[in-house]
């Protein structure tokens, strides 16, 4: 299969921290997911009386339609060019889904964050995991939109270049890299960086360098919003210094933001 990026994109991803992919996976795939989606949320497609809460977060979906949305061709080939062939582990589900409802409440989960990506000394303690310089065990943020997104129906927020400032605040910790509870608290760094808004049709996936700071936001749109939010995780560890100077954009990326690679590229 030809590349599904072009310099472009690279550089974008480069610079800005994501990339758009439209109809990585077919509106189909979309509506046969929502619809199992739709039957564990417990609510009625077409009765808002149903939908009580601002979000209901569903657990791990592995079902056909997710698997093949995640797995499409051009899905693999972007992989290989961001990441880097035989870097990433393919994936056979599509985690959690956040479903967020219309309404006036707040969903009580739209802080600025970065995903974490290994576990500190408590497992089981989430806001104990972490992040490193190197993106230990995570390759991707993935935004995979199940339904129709538009600017008042809860995008997530993104802010461009945020990763470049997020590889500088990690750089000092090394390995053992800072929580995610720390790193959230030093991302006041970032406040004045462009914001972007995750928009677009059921079948979009936006492909987002792992230490992109991104948040939540309430839905403020008619019709409920089905996106899942997956990492692709890493089959060998990312290196800021490699031999043979063969970098992916991710390392790329990161070997800019702490000022080790020039910007010409």
């Amino acid at each position: 299969m030809t590349a599904a990026l072009n310099a472009a994109h690279i550089r974008q991803f480069i610079d800005e921290g994501y990339v758009i992919l439209d109809n990585a996976f077919s509106p189909e795939l979309a509506e046969q997911g929502r619809r199992l989606l739709w039957k564990d949320t417990g609510c009625s497609p077409g009765d808002p009386s149903t939908w009580t809460q601002p979000v209901i977060r569903l657990g791990d979906y592995a079902q056909e339609p997710f698997r093949k949305a995640v797995n499409t061709p051009l899905l693999h080939v972007a992989f290989n060019q961001l990441v880097g062939e035989g870097r990433w582990l393919p994936r056979n589900s599509l985690g959690t889904f956040p479903v967020r409802f219309p309404g006036p409440d707040e969903p009580g989960d739209t802080g600025w964050h970065v995903d974490a990506s290994f576990p500190g000394e408590e497992p089981g303690n989430f806001l104990e995991w972490r992040v490193n310089v190197n993106s230990k065990g995570r390759a991707l943020l993935m935004l995979f939109l199940f339904s129709d997104v538009g600017e008042k129906d809860a995008p997530t927020r993104v802010r461009i270049g945020s990763h470049l400032d997020v590889a500088q605040l990690l750089a000092p910790a090394g390995d053992a890299g800072i929580s995610v509870t720390e790193l959230a608290q030093k991302l006041n760094v970032t406040a004045n960086r462009q914001e972007v808004l995750a928009t677009g049709k059921a079948g979009t996936v936006y492909l987002c360098h792992p230490f992109l700071v991104h948040a939540a936001q309430p839905h403020c749109g008619t019709t409920p919003r089905f996106m899942a939010q997956p990492p692709l995780l890493t089959a060998k560890e990312f290196s800021l210094h490699r031999p043979d100077g063969d970098y992916s954009p991710v390392e790329t990326a990161i070997r800019r933001g702490i000022q080790v690679q020039p910007y010409n590229y």
